[in-house]
């Protein structure tokens, strides 16, 4: 029977690993900026997803009555962060960054905050982790504060486990792409997070 850390290691890694738009920013910045800075973004994901996985273990009632209640504008909210940070990422200029890399450098932390609300802007996963929770029988009423935090930490092991090994695997192909394929990728994700935002803003309206 597997144990509330192993279980907690494998909802990590389910909720992370879907290639979404905090996925392609962070293969983006592996790319564009290298390992760390990939990595760090997948750091500032991870702490959003335990926030969400907390809420939902400590306040399930409370939280779906609060998504179902609020779910349009929620959408709205998110549509709108996410197209924010696609036309940043869209505007902006690795190749200038890379060649300005000794003089000025973006900061870890600007990686760490921006994935962060990225992902926080999702309010849906709490849904996800609902369906993840049921299929693992992953807390129980009976399990104390404490197997609740074990549990926890093991989502959050099992996220940046997720982003340590496909920063790693990307940074490898990294040789792969030069100066212009770089700016390029930069467009597309930006792009493709536009699309999304726009689709999604869309989708909440109508």
């Amino acid at each position: 029977m597997l144990g509330l850390v192993t279980k907690g290691i494998i909802i990590g890694v389910l909720v992370s690993a879907p290639m979404g738009p905090v996925g392609i920013l962070c293969i983006q910045r592996t790319l564009s900026k290298g390992r760390w800075h990939g990595f760090v973004s997948g750091l500032g994901a991870t702490v959003s997803d335990v926030i969400y996985a907390a809420l939902t273990i400590f306040f399930m009632g409370l939280v779906i009555n609060f998504v179902e209640t609020n779910q349009r504008y929620l959408e709205i909210f998110g549509s709108i962060v996410l197209g924010l940070v696609g036309y940043y990422i869209f505007r902006s200029n690795p190749v200038k960054s890379l060649q300005k890399s000794q003089s000025r450098k973006r900061t870890y932390l600007q990686d760490f905050v921006t994935a962060f609300l990225l992902t926080f802007s999702n309010v849906l996963i709490v849904l996800m982790y609902i369906a993840l929770f049921a299929r693992f029988t992953f807390i129980l009423p009976t399990h104390s504060v404490w197997q609740s935090l074990e549990g926890l930490s093991g989502i959050a092991l099992g996220a940046i486990l997720w982003w340590f090994v496909i920063t790693f695997i990307v940074s490898k192909l990294r040789r792969w792409f030069n100066i212009r394929g770089i700016r390029l990728l930069n467009q597309t994700v930006g792009g493709i997070i536009l699309v999304l935002s726009v689709a999604g803003l869309i989708y909440s309206i109508v």
